[in-house]
């Protein structure tokens, strides 16, 4: 019975080198398609693919005690985060690339992180999205709380059914028409394009995503603590003051970090709503990969990437400690 794991371990090896073999026999089979090496080619490669998914379910349900419904859900589960992630891993890794040309790797170096410290336009792009996302989040976070605080605390108010839904209408409508709509409000009240246009598009949206944030955080919250305060003699401010508002702080900065975090990466609508000299780090990542990738777009993609998942894991972390 000992040695009965070592056996399941090394079928389950097997078996994978066996359909590795078979989807490259496959391939094989593909490019010579037509010709008798070919078809006899496609044939066993398809058998030994069969063959190794047979027995790798086997040895997998030995060794794990799971189901075929249950390894079928991991397995996609894992073929999900591959398919998500692997591009993500690529593009890491060719950051270091010491060639100029993308896809070619010829040795690593720190070399096209230091171009990005020398460029200007990167750094002017760099203090726009910056100074945009700094004041659309500040801005967002404060009417975002208001708007959650009105429509958690005060149930009943008149045209909150309509509040509700047109609060909710930057996250359901596409990304398109919110840059198209916004745009088309600018040019007929006249407002030239620029870094303030921007803002204003941005807090349009972001108010939405912190309203969500807050307000799920209030959700949770016990009301007992607030009802304790008032009948120790604490009027409504100071309830607020000392009980509600450091309840309510892990909400709220976990929606600024989210907003905050959508205010940098955006491109669709900022890209409609920029004028000449606001150009944010997207816009000028995209004016950049119209002449070809190469891995000073990798590496400003890879900084880029760094900060939004650090910003994301940060408000996700403060979502959970909250609850």
């Amino acid at each position: 019975m000992a040695r009965r794991p070592a056996w399941h371990w090394m079928a389950l090896a097997f078996s994978i080198f066996l359909v590795l073999g078979g989807l490259m026999g496959l391939l094989y089979a593909g490019l010579k398609w037509g010709t008798p090496a070919g078809m006899t080619t496609g044939v066993a490669a398809l058998v030994a693919v069969i063959a190794g998914t047979y027995q790798g379910v086997r040895s997998l349900r030995a060794l794990t005690g799971l189901s075929i419904g249950e390894q079928v859900l991991h397995l996609n589960a894992y073929l999900l985060l591959i398919f998500l992630y692997l591009p993500i891993l690529i593009l890491l890794i060719y950051s270091f690339n010491a060639s100029q040309r993308g896809a070619v790797w010829t040795g690593f170096t720190f070399h096209w992180y230091k171009v990005l410290m020398q460029d200007r336009a990167i750094g002017k792009a760099v203090e726009v999205t910056l100074w945009v996302g700094f004041w659309s989040t500040l801005i967002s976070t404060i009417f975002g709380t208001l708007a959650a605080l009105a429509l958690e605390r005060f149930p009943r108010f008149r045209g909150k059914l309509a509040f509700d839904a047109v609060l909710y209408l930057p996250i359901i409508i596409p990304d398109i028409v919110m840059a198209i709509s916004t745009l088309l409000f600018f040019v007929v009240l006249g407002v030239p394009l620029s870094r303030y246009t921007i803002l204003i598009a941005h807090v349009a949206f972001n108010v939405a995503y912190v309203s969500v944030v807050v307000r799920a955080r209030l959700a949770d919250m016990d009301r007992t603590l607030e009802e304790a305060a008032m009948d120790l003699g604490a009027d409504e401010w100071r309830t607020f003051r000392f009980i509600t508002l450091p309840l309510l702080m892990p909400g709220i900065i976990a929606g600024a970090l989210m907003a905050f975090t959508l205010s940098l990466d955006d491109f669709v609508i900022t890209f409609f709503v920029s004028g000449p000299g606001s150009t944010t780090l997207p816009v000028r990542v995209y004016s950049m990969i119209r002449l070809g990738v190469t891995p000073e777009v990798n590496a400003i993609s890879a900084l880029m990437l760094l900060g939004s998942v650090t910003l994301l894991l940060l408000s996700l972390a403060l979502q959970k400690t909250g609850s």
